[in-house]
């Protein structure tokens, strides 16, 4: 079996090879040879990226085993009348919540199947928090998911798209849902002026500063439920935490990212997309060239692409044709990165995400955004809930995630996009 170290090494290797290529394309003047050489560097291009992707599988995968092995050291007998080491038989604590839990969903969701000891942690809930509540009585409806879950969740959803990860926009989380107003203002056409000696200052109200607003809310994102058999549930050999966190966490994923990406704002987030302004119009409905990327990436302000979040935004399609175009000196305008030290691939000097949410290179489409991103905010109130429903499925166990989140670029001038023309 491939390890994770060997992937890593491959991973080494292919970029060496990349590199090569991509040299040996910039110091080749021949067309026939240069075609030869850019459809090498594409082949190892398109075997890096599927690496990647498995690298990333098998990284995620052994964190899933590893907290699974944790969890199994640490979890003590079940037997009502058995006793952990070095306690006695009243002590009761020492059963953790998640192995409680877990137990609950393989006994079918009856808790009548618990011991009292595991029932006891599930009416107390973990660490006293309660992220779900419970549907009807503990018998027939769900207990509080352990918050380890919750943060899976997360993690699932920032694999989704880049619009809810914190370290690619402005994050704001709340604990409730009411809206919030921001304050906004542009001052960036105003300038002071000479003044001649013994003149008075100007007092025609030009000066005032004009204040704006934008509001975020709470909308709510739900999944259909996920009816799961009683004998899935009850296989010791299933891993009930990671199916949860995959199903769930990518049905909340795709739908957030979309919202956040091309949201109306009627009753839905603003999304990035269609608050961005006007950056640039290219020449043709199906291609870009070069020169349309360099312009619409100084119709930004440099005060915005100076910022640590300043970076590009579009869709896997529209990769492949920006790594193919070239300036005047025949450089191509997209930089391999280097995995051994952590810098990312970049595009004219800056970073970028894929957000396959975006529309690909067409008529009337915005295919490109750049600017800064930490200037749209994404707000999150706490976190996922999961809920659980027994007796309306049974005798499978239903389960379903909801988020609550909000969306608004607050300063519109920061992000522009490339449109097409019709």
């Amino acid at each position: 079996m491939t390890t994770l170290t060997q992937l890593q090494e491959q991973r080494g290797e292919l970029l060496t090879q990349a590199r090569e290529a991509l040299d040996a394309i910039n110091a080749n003047t021949d067309d026939s040879r240069a075609a030869e050489l850019e459809s090498r560097h594409d082949t190892i291009m398109g075997e890096f990226d599927r690496l990647e992707a498995r690298i990333a599988r098998e990284e995620r995968m052994s964190q899933i085993e590893a907290q699974q092995e944790q969890r199994m050291r640490g979890r003590r007998p079940t037997n009502p009348d058995s006793e952990a080491p070095g306690q006695d038989a009243g002590a009761g604590a020492a059963l953790d919540y998640r192995s409680a839990f877990d137990a609950y969903l393989r006994a079918g969701a009856d808790v009548t199947e618990l011991s009292t000891e595991q029932r006891d942690l599930l009416r107390r809930g973990y660490d006293a928090e309660i992220r779900t509540q419970v549907a009807g009585t503990p018998a027939a409806g769900g207990y509080t998911v352990p918050k380890e879950l919750a943060a899976e969740i997360i993690r699932t959803m920032k694999d989704w798209g880049p619009m809810y990860d914190g370290a690619i926009v402005r994050e704001i989380v709340t604990g409730a849902g009411n809206e919030i107003d921001f304050p906004t203002n542009d001052d960036t056409a105003n300038s002071a002026a000479a003044l001649a000696e013994a003149a008075d200052l100007t007092d025609d109200n030009s000066g005032d500063a004009v204040l704006g607003q934008k509001r975020l809310d709470a909308f709510v994102d739900a999944t259909p439920w996920i009816k799961v058999s009683f004998e899935l549930l009850q296989d010791s050999q299933f891993n009930i935490e990671a199916f949860l966190a995959e199903l769930l966490g990518e049905r909340l994923g795709r739908r957030a990212n979309r919202q956040l990406t091309v949201g109306t704002g009627v009753n839905q987030p603003n999304g990035i997309v269609t608050a961005s302004t006007l950056g640039k119009t290219a020449a043709l409905n199906g291609a870009i060239a070069a020169d349309e990327v360099m312009d619409l990436q100084h119709s930004v302000n440099a005060a915005y692409r100076r910022s640590p979040k300043a970076r590009w935004m579009f869709a896997d399609t529209t990769l492949l044709a920006l790594r193919k175009l070239k300036d005047g000196q025949n450089n191509y305008l997209w930089q391999m990165g280097d995995v051994r030290i952590g810098a990312p691939a970049m595009l004219l000097d800056h970073p970028y995400s894929i957000n396959d949410d975006m529309a690909s290179i067409g008529a009337s489409a915005k295919p490109i955004l750049f600017g800064d991103l930490s200037r749209y905010y994404v707000r999150k109130v706490g976190a996922p809930l999961i809920g659980t429903v027994r007796e309306r499925f049974w005798p499978k166990i239903g389960l379903a995630g909801l988020i609550r989140y909000d969306g608004e670029l607050m300063d519109g001038a920061a992000v522009k996009h490339l449109a097409m023309p019709a």
